[in-house]
């Protein structure tokens, strides 16, 4: 949890050892200043702390739940299963094509059951985080402020990043 409120985002692991993986989420949380909490749960190992987590956390005051897995990925879609709440699908990469077995169990749900899905990268727990606080962004005008900037910010850093490449470009042509 990042402050004294109350979580606004739960985040479940299917594993304590996709947490280094999963951390983006929760770094890019921190940095928006929305509360989360973190849990390990198995979609195949507890099926019942799962439903008892998912169908509670409305209630708890959680607005988004995050959840990540590795290979058989199916604890996004069991989380949604049991919750109204919006539920992003974080894919843990394996050693199958770096992930893809976790991307397709996360992403392929049956209708009327949906859950976001991000990338099996490494850009992709950082999106998860960043979706959430987009989501919740929608009712609160200061993480729409915070999100405003953030924005202007990576635009700023690709300008300079123009910038300093077209200066690279016009001393090569020079020395041609």
């Amino acid at each position: 949890m990042t402050d004294q409120n109350s979580p606004l985002v739960g985040i479940v692991m299917g594993s304590d050892s996709d947490w280094p993986h999963v951390r983006a989420a929760a770094t890019a949380l921190e940095e928006f200043g929305v509360a989360y909490e973190a849990r390990v749960m198995s979609a195949h190992r507890t099926p019942d702390l799962v439903h008892q987590y998912a169908s509670t956390a409305s209630g708890r005051g959680i607005k988004i739940l995050l959840a990540a897995a590795g290979g058989a990925a199916h604890l996004a879609g069991t989380v949604a299963a049991h919750t109204i709440l919006p539920v992003i699908g974080i894919p843990v990469p394996t050693d199958l094509a770096g992930g893809l077995d976790s991307l397709l169990s996360t992403v392929q749900m049956p209708g009327d059951v949906p859950v976001a899905t991000v990338g099996a990268n490494s850009g992709g727990p950082r999106n998860a985080g960043i979706l959430a606080v987009e989501i919740l962004a929608l009712a609160d005008e200061r993480l729409h402020a915070k999100l405003a900037e953030f924005k202007q910010r990576l635009r700023d850093k690709i300008a300079a990043r123009d910038a300093a490449f077209q200066d690279t470009l016009r001393g090569e042509r020079q020395r041609t």
